[in-house]
């Protein structure tokens, strides 16, 4: 199942390269045309770009729910049913080829954030733990989507209901303490999964922003996420191709 969604990338290039340069161009537009760091001390883009990490995690997710409501809505699914696989199959193998995916972009967003002034101050094995937060994050976020696009049904109501993972996304301290918000938002701002994950990274960076104890909070938000949507999706999926 991920070799065959892999095989896809190779058929919509352009498709691909969207989804690593949209990240890209959104950390140089904060960087270097919005600006902003209200609150943050230091450079502003050594708290910007952990941020920015964070949300090219939350986002870009619409790749993987068209792809589940196509194959719900082409039939394919039949045809994998008669194949010795388990239920849940279709939708792990294309949760890895995205996770594949996302490691990529990270990456990407990585190097034009080292081009761009930005450093990574806390060591190879906090460096690698920001990484592992961060892809866990991504994969909870995924079991989101995946849940979603099996609600809509149909590629063409994929992006109504992606707007319901905005709030996560820009609701959050990716640009912005929560210091320098209204009291209300800035309390919603902190008890934010996405907040909790871009802190926790900030802190493993050494980079402004960081909270040592909010890692706990970035590993326990993701894990109950998916102790949440994983098996609900499963168990649709099972439901819509039976």
């Amino acid at each position: 199942m991920t070799r065959r969604e892999l095989a896809h990338w190779a058929r919509q290039p352009v498709q691909v390269l969207v989804g690593l340069v949209f990240p890209v161009m959104l950390l140089l537009m904060f960087g270097y045309l919005v600006g902003g760091g209200r609150g943050v001390s230091g450079e502003y883009v050594d708290y910007l770009v952990p941020g920015m990490l964070a949300l090219t995690m939350a986002f870009g997710l619409e790749g993987t729910m068209l792809a589940v409501t196509q194959d719900l809505n082409k039939g394919v699914i039949d045809r994998f049913r008669s194949m010795p696989m388990a239920n849940g199959a279709v939708l792990v193998g294309r949760s890895a080829a995205d996770m594949l995916q996302s490691a990529l972009g990270l990456a990407v967003m990585l190097v034009v954030g080292y081009a761009i002034g930005w450093r990574a101050n806390g060591g190879v094995a906090a460096f690698l733990g920001a990484v592992g937060l961060l892809l866990l994050f991504r994969f909870a976020m995924l079991w989101i989507g995946i849940q979603l696009a099996m609600v809509a049904g149909k590629p063409e109501l994929v992006q109504a209901v992606q707007i319901l993972v905005w709030p996560v996304g820009f609701l959050s301290n990716a640009f912005a303490t929560p210091e320098s918000m209204p009291g209300w938002l800035g309390t919603a701002v902190q008890w934010n999964p996405m907040s909790q994950t871009a802190t926790a990274v900030r802190d493993l960076f050494g980079n402004p922003g960081g909270e040592p104890g909010h890692i706990w909070a970035a590993v326990a938000w993701p894990l109950a996420l998916l102790a949440v949507f994983f098996p609900l999706a499963v168990r649709r999926f099972g439901r819509l191709s039976s």
